[in-house]
C-alpha cells in the first residue's frame, strides 16, 4: 500500500537548479517509486510518517571493499606506504569464508545505511577460497554480499571483479591465488551465474591494468557492453603502475583502458589520481565516469586527484568510501571541494549542489541504477534525513540546507534513511540490524587478525 513521508524540508529539483523547499508531502508506491511530490504542503497530514531535519537523496556508495572495514585502526598505526598497507589487507582478506563474510558485510553496510548510504557499489573479488580452491557454489563469496545488503536493507551493484595476476606478465602470489579465475573467459563464465535481484544489479570491474592482461581487458569490457552493465576500474591510483605500464606497454594505464574498449558511459575510473593531459581528454571525451575516494586517497597517501579538470572536460564525478578509513558521504563530498582549496590555494572549485549531485544522482548512474538520486515522481523512493539541531548543523537557515549537509554535517548527523519506501533507519535507529556497533566487533574480533 502507499505510504506518505511528510519532510520538513527537502532538497527537490528545479529548472534553474536544486532548491530546499518546506513542508513536502511524498507519496510512495507498491513499487517502491515516488508517486507525487508536493512542496508547501501544510502540517503533516495525519497517517503520514514525519521525517523533521532536510531531506536528500539517499546517497550511492560508488566504491566498496566491505572487508576492509576490518582494517579500520591497525592499518593507521605507524608509517609506510599504500604497498605495506596492502600487506595487511591481504592478511584480512585471506581470513573470510562465505559466512564470515555475510556477517561483516551486513554490519557495514548498516553502518553506510546510518551515514545516509542507499546504494553501494561494491568492488568485490574475494572470490574463492584462500589458495584458490573453488567453493561448492563458485560465487558463495559474492552471494554472501548481495544476502547482506539485503539484510542491511540497502541496494547493490555487484562489480565482480576480474583480478588474475600480481603485476605486469606475473603470476599472482599466493594471497591473490583465491581472486584470480586463471583467465578472463573463466571469470565472464562465473560471473554469468550471477543473477539481479530487486535490490541487487550486476556489473563488472577490471581490477587494474596490472592485474589483467592487456590481450585480456576486452574480454571483460565486452561482458560488460553485453549486458548493458557498469564496468568500473581502478585507475592510477599510484605512480608506481602508471611507471610499470608505460615499462610494459608504452602507454599509461588509461591509453591502455582506451585501445581495449574498456572506456564509455558505462565505465567508472576509480581514483584516477595521477593523469597526464592526454588521459584526462581520453576519460572526457568518452564521458567515462570518475569515482574519487578523498578519505581513503589521503589515508593511504595517494595523492589529490584532478577531479575538477575532469569534471570541467566532460566526466561526471562519483564518490566513494573504498577503504571505508570512515564511512561518511558528506565527508566525502566536502573533501572534494577541500582538498582542491589545498591543492590551489583558492577557494569556490564545485557549489554544494554539485557535490550532492555527485553522491546522488551521479553515483547512481555509475552503478546502474539511474532512476534513483533524486527526489521526484517516477524516481525510486531513496532518501535520507539528516538534522538540522544537531551542534554541527545548527544555525544557518534552512535554505542553506545542501551547504550545510556538505560543509557541516556528518553521518552521526543522519536521522532517516528511506529505500524503496521502506524505512530502514528510524531516528537514528537501524530498523534490521538491532546493534550496528555490536555486529561490527563481533564480526571482527571473530576473524582473529
Amino acid at each position: 500500500m502507499p505510504v506518505s513521508y511528510w519532510a520538513q524540508y527537502a532538497w527537490l529539483p528545479h529548472p534553474n537548479g536544486p532548491v530546499v523547499e518546506q513542508d513536502v508531502l511524498i507519496t510512495t508506491g507498491p513499487d517502491g517509486r515516488i508517486v507525487r511530490v508536493e512542496p508547501d504542503s501544510g502540517p503533516c497530514p495525519s497517517g503520514a510518517v514525519r521525517l523533521d531535519g532536510l531531506l536528500l537523496p539517499g546517497q550511492a556508495n560508488a566504491h566498496s571493499h566491505a572487508f576492509h572495514r576490518a582494517l579500520r585502526g591497525h592499518v593507521q598505526v605507524g608509517s609506510g606506504t599504500f604497498w605495506t598497507w596492502r600487506d595487511t589487507m591481504y592478511r584480512f582478506a585471506g581470513a573470510l569464508d562465505p559466512d564470515s563474510y555475510l556477517e561483516l558485510a551486513t554490519a557495514v553496510y548498516a553502518e553506510m545505511a546510518l551515514a545516509g548510504i542507499s546504494a553501494v557499489g561494491e568492488f568485490h573479488y574475494l572470490h574463492h577460497a584462500p589458495g584458490g580452491a573453488r567453493y561448492t557454489d563458485p560465487n558463495a563469496m559474492g552471494e554472501a554480499l548481495i544476502e547482506a545488503a539485503a539484510r542491511a536493507g540497502i541496494r547493490i551493484t555487484l562489480l565482480d571483479t576480474c583480478y588474475l595476476s600480481s603485476g605486469f606478465g606475473a603470476e599472482p602470489t599466493h594471497p591473490q591465488l583465491r581472486f584470480s579465475d586463471g583467465d578472463a573467459e573463466a571469470w565472464a563464465v562465473r560471473a554469468d551465474a550471477l543473477k539481479p535481484r530487486e535490490h541487487a544489479r550486476i556489473g563488472a570491474a577490471i581490477h587494474s591494468v596490472r592485474a589483467v592482461p592487456a590481450e585480456q581487458l576486452g574480454t571483460v569490457a565486452h561482458w560488460s557492453a553485453m549486458r548493458g552493465a557498469p564496468l568500473h576500474v581502478h585507475l592510477s591510483e599510484q605512480t608506481a603502475e602508471n611507471d610499470a605500464c608505460l615499462a610494459a606497454h608504452g602507454v599509461t594505464p588509461t591509453r591502455l583502458l582506451a585501445d581495449h574498449g574498456a572506456l564509455g558511459p558505462r565505465t567508472s575510473a576509480v581514483h584516477a589520481t595521477h593523469l597526464t593531459d592526454e588521459d584526462v581528454t581520453l576519460l572526457a571525451d568518452s564521458s567515462t565516469t570518475v569515482c574519487m575516494c578523498p578519505t581513503t586517497e589521503r589515508d593511504l597517501a595517494d595523492g589529490i586527484g584532478p577531479a575538477r579538470r575532469l569534471a570541467s572536460a566532460g566526466s561526471p564525478i562519483s564518490l566513494g568510501s573504498d577503504s571505508h578509513a570512515i564511512i561518511d558521504p558528506w565527508e566525502e563530498a566536502r573533501a572534494l571541494e577541500l582538498d582542491e582549496r589545498l591543492r590551489t590555494r583558492t577557494r569556490g572549485h564545485w557549489t554544494a549542489n554539485a557535490l550532492l549531485r555527485a553522491g546522488g544522482e551521479d553515483g547512481h548512474a555509475s552503478l546502474g541504477w539511474p532512476e534513483a538520486g533524486r527526489i521526484e515522481a517516477g524516481a525510486l523512493a531513496d532518501f535520507t534525513a539528516i538534522t538540522l539541531d544537531s551542534v554541527r548543523t545548527a544555525g544557518p537557515p534552512p535554505r542553506l540546507g545542501a551547504e550545510i549537509a556538505v560543509f557541516a554535517a556528518s553521518a552521526a548527523d543522519v536521522r532517516h534513511l528511506v529505500v524503496g519506501g521502506r524505512h530502514v533507519v528510524r531516528d537514528g535507529v537501524h530498523q534490521l540490524v538491532a546493534d550496528v556497533p555490536g555486529a561490527l566487533r563481533s564480526a571482527i574480533g571473530a576473524l582473529d587478525c
